[in-house]
């Protein structure tokens, strides 16, 4: 890869993960986070085990639709080769953001969906974009009223899963519409880390006896970087596989529906 590659929630596990694998590969990476001070840590960490390593930091909250305008408004055109939207949270109950949007969503879908939009003038034609979703997209469905559920709608897993089945059929739509971008998923597998908190009196007992069994956060970030460096598009990475996108989810009628519901939400 040449240039730089936006990671956002590059202070999560594999977020940072994949900022450090990056950066040991000689490559720039501006990392896009909600935390400033957590960012800077992370960054002072990864240049004690890598000197030379090239990592910018911006502040990014993709709850909040201003943030994701401002974060682009900063970036120079041709200053960004990749991008790869990795943040995702599972919220612990159901809240509105500021914009309206209920707040998995927001940071699933909607932050991401603006930030690409809008980061597209600035990108080369070819440029590579990877977006982390979930073996969770299988058990839902999907259709425009999802995109803004009701308090009784939700739940943290299936609100989850709906929003990044979301973010698959954006990636799906995104391709279609502009065919010299190579647009990828990844599927990291359930992996250990603080998101899988789901604030239950159950957790402590999960944290010994599940977590041991998930996959650690450099292994589940390692689809997500093939995608990245192997230049292809339209594929599906997911363990050690480069597949082609699952046949239930290809359904373009739906694809342009939701973009087209999705922009009606989002003045882009």
């Amino acid at each position: 890869m040449s240039g730089r590659v936006i990671i956002t929630g590059a202070t999560g596990s594999m977020g940072a993960a994949a900022a450090e694998a990056l950066a040991g590969q000689g490559i720039p990476v501006l990392m896009a986070c909600r935390n400033l001070e957590k960012a800077e840590a992370v960054r002072a960490g990864i240049l004690s085990r890598i000197p030379q390593a090239d990592l910018a930091v911006r502040q990014l909250d993709l709850a909040s639709m201003e943030s994701v305008r401002a974060f682009v408004e900063g970036i120079e055109p041709g200053s960004v080769t990749a991008l790869f939207n990795n943040a995702g949270t599972i919220s612990k109950g159901y809240s509105i953001t500021g914009d309206g949007f209920e707040n998995t969503f927001s940071v699933n879908y909607f932050g991401p969906w603006l930030m690409t939009q809008l980061l597209l003038p600035k990108l080369p034609q070819d440029a590579r974009i990877v977006n982390m979703v979930s073996l969770t997209c299988r058990f839902v469905s999907l259709d425009e009223a999802a995109l803004q559920p009701e308090a009784g709608d939700f739940s943290q897993l299936g609100t989850y899963a709906r929003a990044k089945r979301a973010l698959l059929s954006f990636s799906l739509e995104l391709a279609r519409r502009y065919p010299a971008l190579r647009v990828n998923l990844a599927d990291p597998g359930i992996v250990a880390s603080n998101m899988i908190d789901l604030g239950h009196w159950y957790d402590p007992l999960a944290d010994v006896l599940f977590k041991p069994l998930c996959k650690t956060p450099k292994a589940g970030v390692r689809p997500a970087l093939r995608a990245l460096s192997e230049g292809k598009g339209n594929h599906y990475y997911v363990g050690k596989k480069c597949r082609d996108i699952p046949g239930r989810y290809i359904d373009p009628a739906l694809d342009s529906r939701i973009w087209a519901a999705t922009e009606r939400l989002i003045a882009v």
